[in-house]
């Protein structure tokens, strides 16, 4: 069952994709599947609408829930990051406070590979920030601020 889950997460993520524009052969690609899988998708079929709506129920949980059920549905880190970072419109910001030490603990926690350390202060990248928060919690200073930006385009 996992895998139809997935599978419909994939689909959700190709309907998407087309709707911004993208040509089979691009969705393909970016979620790392062969066209016919792609077209068989954008044509309903090859795939049940009960794994569909599973996969809509868990986009709609919270940032890290849908993240975290996206890494153990797929097993597959940078898949995770290519399908989440697709589905959540989402746009978010961070804070870095002067009390950060530059401890790393927040470059390890971020799924997306989103934080690196730089000049011993953490320096997060938010173009592809999922909003999970884990960076945030994980902190030891308590020196991040996540915040969601008004996206007045949706």
């Amino acid at each position: 069952m996992p895998k139809h889950i997935a599978s419909g997460l994939k689909y959700l993520a190709a309907v998407k994709l087309r709707e911004q524009g993208y040509f089979q052969k691009d969705i393909a690609e970016k979620l790392g599947m062969d066209r016919s899988t792609v077209s068989h998708y954008l044509n309903g079929r090859n795939l049940s609408w009960s794994s569909i709506e599973v996969a809509e129920a868990v986009t709609g949980c919270c940032n890290r829930d849908f993240l975290y059920m996206t890494y153990s549905l797929t097993g597959n880190i940078d898949n995770t990051r290519t399908i989440v970072g697709i589905l959540i419109e989402d746009e978010f910001q961070a804070k870095v406070k002067d009390s950060c030490i530059g401890c790393g603990v927040c470059v390890d926690a971020c799924l997306m590979n989103n934080i690196a350390i730089k000049d011993l202060k953490c320096n997060i990248d938010t173009a592809d920030c999922c909003g999970c928060l884990e960076c945030q919690l994980n902190c030891p200073t308590n020196s991040i601020q996540v915040l969601e930006v008004e996206n007045f385009n949706k």
